[in-house]
Formats: C-alpha cells, sequence, structure tokens
C-alpha cells in the first residue's frame, strides 16, 4: 500500500541518519547488497551537508525508504541510495557497475542524466521567459531519453522528498522547484498512474505557489468539515443499506470517502469559475469489492437508486488505461449534491494507487509487461512550445488504445485517434501518401476513429496528398507535425503566386509587371501579401510612389487615387479598390470558419474558396482577378451546463427562450430525471462570444439556478 498521510509527516521530519536508517529497514528487508549500498552511501556523502544543516546522505536515504513503500524491486532502492553519487563524487558508473551489478548502474546512468539535462537547460524562474518554456523543453529531452521507467518511478521519489524539504530553502528557489514540480513530475506521475504521488507533488507544489488560494480552501474545509463529514457518511449509509438489502453481505465490500485533494478543487474552482462552495463534486467515494462482476452489479444498483449524469460514466474495466488502471468512474446526483463514485476491486485499487509501480509489487516478471509505447511516441516532435503543448494535452494525459496491422503488428495511439494517425504511426511516408483504409477488412474514411483491437490496412497513392483541413481531427503530434509542415509549404507556395493576382487586380496592372516589380522588391516577404494587409498596403504604397517618380504617370496617378475599401460578409471581410457586392462561398469546396481562404473577383462578387480548392488551383493558374480576403476574428467560446429547472409546463421551453435571448447557440441538451416533483437535473451543450465565465454565469443565474458551468474548450477538458 502506498504511504500515508502519517508517513510523509513522519519522512518529512526524519533528521539524522540513524532514524532514517531505521525507517529504511522498516520498510524493505535489510538484505547483504542493500546494506552494501547504504554503508557506500554514507561514506561518499560523509562530508556533504544540505542547506539545512543535516547531513545530505540523510536524503538517498529517505529516498529509498519511498521507493520501498511502493515497491519491492531492490535494485530500485539500491539505485536512489546511490542516485546522487555519480553526479556529486568522484565514483563512476563504472565503478557502480562492477559494485552492485548492470541493472543498478543502468538506473543510477538514468537518473544522472536526468540531472545534467535539468540543470543545463531547465531555465530558473526569475527569467524572463516563461518556465512552462523551460519546462515543456525539459520534459521533453527527459522522456525521450528513458528507456526503463523505473527511472521515472525513482525519480518521482526522489522529487517528493525535495519537496518534504523545500522549507529550507530561499524563497525563490522554492518558487522555481514547485513550479517545475507542477508542470513537470505531476503529469507524469499521472501518466504513470501513481496517484498518490501525483496528488501529494501537486499540494505539495499548491501550497508553495498559490499560498492564498491554499488557505482559503483549507479554511473552507476546516469551516466546514463536520457538514462535508455528514454529508459523505450520509451517502456512504444510503449505499450501504441499498447494497445489504440487494443481497450484498457486509464483509463483500468496503466504502471509503474523501474530500478530493486541494490542487484539484483549485482546479475546479479556475475551470468553473466558481468560489470552492459552489464546487459541489468535491465530495467523492470508493467502493471497493473482491470481484469484478461484483462491481457492475454495484454500478447498477447505485444508478437505479441516485440520478446520474451520463456525460460522467467511464468504464476503465471493460477498457483498462494503458497503464493498468481500471476502475469503472460515474457522477450522480444526492440530496441536491453531486458525488462522484468510483467502483473497483481491491487489487485494482492496488495497481490505481501505484500505477506501474504496482507490477514489480503485485505481479511476477518484473516489468516487461510495462508498456512505454507512450514514452517513444513523446520523442516526435518539433521545436515550437505551442505544438508540444498540444502533444501534452493529447499524448502524454490522454488514455491509450491498441491497433494492428494486418499482420498483428500492435501500435499504440491516444484514445480518439483516427485511422490517419494509425497510418503516420506507421511511418512518414504512408500517412503522407495515404488514400484510404480498411478497418476489420471494411471500407473506411480517413478520419474515422479507431477503437481498441481494431486491424487497420492503409492504401496508398502513388502521389502526396496535402490535407490541411484535417490537421485538428489527428490527434498524434506526429500527425499533425507532418500534416502542418506539408500544408505549410503548400499554403506558401498558393500565397506566392495569388500575390501576383492580388496586386495586379487592385492596381489594374500586367501581371509579369507585377511579378517582375515584387521579385526585385519584396522577393523575401511576397507570401504575406495575400494574409496581411498591411503589408499588401505597403506594397501598393510603394509601387505608387516608385512609378510616381516616373513624370509619364504623374497625371495618371493624380486622377486615380488608389484607395483599399473594406467589406464586410457573413462573417468574412474583403479589401478591395473595386467595389464589391456580395460574397460567394463556391459548392466545389465551401470552406467552413477558419480554413484557409482565397477569393477571386467575378462580377463585382468576390467567390471565396478553400486555398487547397482544385477548381481555385486552376483560376490562380489562369490568373483570374483577385482580391484581399480573411474571416473576422470571432471568438466562439465552448460550454457544458448543469441547471435545475422546475417541474411544470413549459419551463423547460421558456428557459430555453431565455437562452436565445442571450445569443447562446444550443447545440446538446439532456434532461435529466430525479424522484423530486419540484425539479429536474437539465445538461445542455452550448457555444457563446462570451468569454467571462463570471459574466455569463451571472446572466444566466438572473433566470435560473446554475449547478455548473465549465468552458469544455479549456486547457483542462
Amino acid at each position: 500500500m502506498s504511504l500515508s498521510q502519517v508517513d510523509i509527516e513522519k519522512v518529512k521530519h526524519l533528521h539524522d541518519v540513524d532514524s532514517a536508517v531505521s525507517y529504511l529497514f522498516s520498510q524493505i528487508h535489510p538484505s547483504y547488497t542493500l546494506k552494501k549500498a547504504l554503508d557506500y552511501s554514507i561514506k561518499a556523502h560523509q562530508e556533504q551537508f544540505r542547506k539545512s544543516g543535516h547531513p545530505y546522505v540523510i536524503h538517498p536515504i529517505l529516498v529509498a525508504s519511498i521507493v520501498a513503500s511502493i515497491t519491492d524491486d531492490e535494485s530500485m532502492a539500491i539505485a536512489a541510495l546511490l542516485h546522487d553519487i555519480v553526479e556529486d563524487t568522484e565514483v563512476s558508473i563504472d565503478e557502480i557497475k562492477e559494485l552492485f551489478g548492470i541493472d543498478v548502474a543502468h538506473l543510477v546512468e538514468g537518473l544522472t542524466k536526468i540531472d545534467t539535462i535539468r540543470d543545463s537547460e531547465l531555465i530558473p524562474s526569475s527569467s524572463n521567459e516563461r518556465l512552462v518554456v523551460s519546462a515543456l523543453s525539459f520534459r521533453k529531452m527527459l522522456l525521450a531519453s528513458i528507456k526503463d521507467v523505473r527511472v521515472l518511478v525513482v525519480k518521482l521519489c526522489d522529487r517528493l522528498h525535495n519537496m518534504l524539504t523545500l522549507g529550507s530553502l530561499p524563497d525563490h528557489k522554492q518558487q522555481r522547484i514547485a513550479e517545475e514540480t507542477l508542470v513537470v513530475y505531476g503529469p507524469i506521475a499521472h501518466r504513470l498512474g501513481i496517484s498518490f504521488l501525483k496528488n501529494i507533488l501537486e499540494d505539495l507544489s499548491f501550497s508553495y505557489l498559490f499560498k492564498e488560494e491554499k488557505h482559503h480552501i483549507d479554511n473552507y474545509l476546516h469551516t466546514n468539515y463536520h457538514a462535508i463529514e455528514m454529508k459523505l457518511d450520509e451517502f456512504k449509509e444510503e449505499i450501504n443499506k441499498i447494497l445489504v438489502q440487494n443481497g450484498f453481505c457486509e464483509d463483500d465490500f468496503e466504502i471509503l470517502s474523501r474530500v478530493k485533494h486541494r490542487y484539484s478543487i483549485y482546479l475546479k474552482m479556475q475551470r468553473k469559475g466558481a468560489g470552492i462552495e459552489e464546487v459541489l463534486d468535491l465530495l467523492a467515494v470508493r467502493i471497493l469489492t473482491d470481484d469484478p462482476v461484483k462491481c457492475y452489479n454495484i454500478l447498477g444498483l447505485i444508478h437505479l437508486h441516485f440520478q446520474p449524469l451520463s456525460s460522467r460514466f467511464k468504464d476503465y474495466i471493460a477498457v483498462p488505461k494503458d497503464n493498468g488502471y481500471r476502475t469503472i468512474h460515474t457522477t450522480v446526483f444526492y440530496n441536491t449534491a453531486i458525488f462522484e463514485v468510483q467502483i473497483r476491486t481491491y487489487e485494482m485499487h492496488q495497481t490505481a494507487e501505484l500505477g506501474v509501480a504496482a507490477h514489480w509489487k503485485y505481479k511476477s516478471g518484473g516489468n516487461n509487461s510495462i508498456k512505454l509505447d507512450w514514452l517513444n511516441n513523446l520523442g516526435y516532435q518539433n521545436e515550437s512550445v505551442e505544438d508540444f503543448y498540444d502533444l501534452i494535452k493529447n499524448d502524454l494525459y490522454s488514455e491509450d488504445i491498441s491497433v494492428f496491422s494486418p499482420i498483428g503488428e500492435v501500435f499504440t495511439l491516444p484514445r480518439g485517434a483516427v485511422v490517419l494517425d494509425f497510418a503516420y504511426a506507421v511511418h512518414t511516408h504512408v500517412g503522407n501518401f495515404a488514400k484510404s483504409a480498411l478497418v476489420n477488412k471494411t471500407k473506411t474514411s480517413l478520419i474515422n476513429e479507431l477503437h481498441n483491437g481494431d486491424i487497420v490496412k492503409i492504401e496508398v497513392d502513388k502521389n502526396s496528398i496535402i490535407r490541411c483541413s484535417w490537421i485538428d481531427t489527428v490527434k498524434t503530434s506526429k500527425a499533425k507535425t507532418n500534416m502542418r509542415h506539408n500544408c505549410n509549404a503548400r499554403v506558401r507556395e498558393i500565397n506566392s503566386k495569388s500575390s501576383v493576382n492580388i496586386v495586379a487586380t487592385a492596381m489594374n496592372l500586367n501581371h509579369t509587371r507585377v511579378e517582375e516589380w515584387l521579385d526585385q522588391h519584396n522577393c523575401d516577404k511576397r507570401a504575406s501579401i495575400p494574409t496581411d494587409i498591411e503589408h499588401f498596403r505597403d506594397v501598393i504604397q510603394k509601387y505608387i510612389m516608385e512609378i510616381s517618380q516616373n513624370s509619364r504617370f504623374k497625371t495618371f496617378l493624380s486622377r486615380h487615387r488608389f484607395k483599399l475599401k473594406q467589406y464586410n460578409f457573413r462573417g468574412v471581410e474583403i479589401y478591395s479598390a473595386l467595389s464589391i457586392t456580395d460574397v460567394v462561398f463556391d459548392y466545389c469546396c465551401h470552406p467552413k470558419t477558419g480554413d484557409e481562404i482565397l477569393a477571386f473577383l467575378e462580377k463585382s462578387k468576390a467567390h471565396v474558396h478553400h486555398k487547397m480548392c482544385k477548381s481555385a488551383a486552376k483560376k490562380l493558374e489562369e490568373k483570374k482577378p483577385m482580391v484581399f480576403v480573411k474571416w473576422e476574428k470571432l471568438n466562439i467560446y465552448n460550454y457544458n451546463m448543469i441547471v435545475s429547472l422546475h417541474s411544470g409546463m413549459g419551463t423547460l421551453a421558456e428557459f430555453l427562450n431565455f437562452l436565445v435571448k442571450l445569443k447562446i447557440d444550443i447545440n446538446q441538451i439532456e434532461l435529466g430525471k430525479n424522484k423530486s416533483e419540484s425539479t429536474r437535473y437539465c445538461e445542455l451543450g452550448f457555444e457563446s462570444k462570451e468569454a467571462d465565465i463570471n459574466s455569463l454565469r451571472a446572466k444566466i443565474e438572473q433566470k435560473i439556478k446554475v449547478i455548473q458551468l465549465i468552458r469544455t474548450d479549456d486547457a483542462y477538458r
């Protein structure tokens, strides 16, 4: 079982070598090799002290103790004892290998490599650059360099002890290390499935980074402790009664209750734009039993007696996460409160707490069964911070699925991945040239979502196929990066050609003449003319000034004053020197908002095409007149909301009419059922131009009680 809060406090206050050693041997059997490594570590660090003044060797001893509390792998505990020796002393990896074997040396080398990368690459918090940039770079190199997931587990334990003793460092170092822990180590613990480490690391970081918010949450939970406990106890008693009445013996199950950890509550407050008193689902219960079938029996009884939120139901028993996590998640209403309910077996509980570490403690065969595909996937990325942030959301945080090639080769992809993601996973060439696919021997679109166990065959074309509008459809960083690269190259080529047509049309000049002039003066920037209105204006102005120096054109230019006029039609902005009466979206491609577009001028109408449209390519080659076009900047935000709706005829229609007046576009609605005759719960998905969630909530609550309102397009979705 994982470290309890009592153990954490004990580790935090062990300040002498004898106490630390005693605690280590309470966690793991003191074998000859372990004692040898302990003596070696004590001798190597005997002249070293931490900032607190305590002997340095206490740190590796307590890291080894934490490691030993979650796994019986002796090599990991020994590596923890020795993890700072190579970096801080004259001892070499070869000497470690000779004394303690290749397995321990391999782990120590991996830990040393991480520290070297961190020291050379991680920018301090005081830097002008945002810490997230350096943290992402560090994580990129860290994950790309790891060959054995055990190194990450030891490193997380090392970071936990550093966080427990952070108080002895200056404030600026506390801030830097806490930030690094939150954006680097917390997500890695999450991805490895070691939930107790993730929660402790996040809460420790939270206490240094958001002291006022932490105090506010602690104060609320302390003040309302009895009310919260009463709610949890009442719900647990109700579940217990239901299970016993339906054939369960009290020895068949165990009900645990908890308030979600502090940082999790803080994130919920941020995402929902609400105070802690409005975060109703901060209460959670966990039901443990001894058999997977009983988990489903319990789930059925829970859903029959409490109104569930269908959007919150997840079955990770039938479809486990890649790190072995298996639990049923559901969320239900009970007495005006929302409770998260998790149902799992005792064995599943161990895996959920310890993640990959459980594979050493509870399963035979070492770590050969651990999947490292997600680590390998993170090795593919470009240098853009924004792109790597997308990668984190899609590759690091998401659950995985396994799909197969026709010959049985397995590929691990993030859940939600489409056929084209698989094509790029096979090989970049296969992705670039993919034209169609068979999934389970059935003809399928390249953007169809894949599921666990699918068998996929890709058919390729002889020519590369560029698909710019599908970049947001694929999920993996490898697919996105390659598609974006191909698309950007093609768009630059189209923009370069368009620039000539746009300038020639605006000034009523010969195409050849404009192209020659652009080659002479704007060769490097000509591709930005169709996308940057200010650059377009500058080009026109420079052209006029240069020509006006020739006396033959002075009279002409004085009569023909050049001026670009802005036109707005149905979400599109057009700039033209000629009159525009309307905009037409041609049926051949009909681009959607946000797509790369261009526009041809025909009979005073701007005909808008997708830049990848074949009809547009033909018109471009024919040098048809063109105008500058771009989408109007309209920000639309996606929300999910749960409201308490009074029962009665016409109340729903009245509420929906009210939302229409707020210019809210509803795209999903579910009217819940419960036993109350006076109220019903209604869940809606909608779009709004309102970016301020607090302002939006205030407007809606003029009419109705809002139970939950969240942005579904935020970073934590």
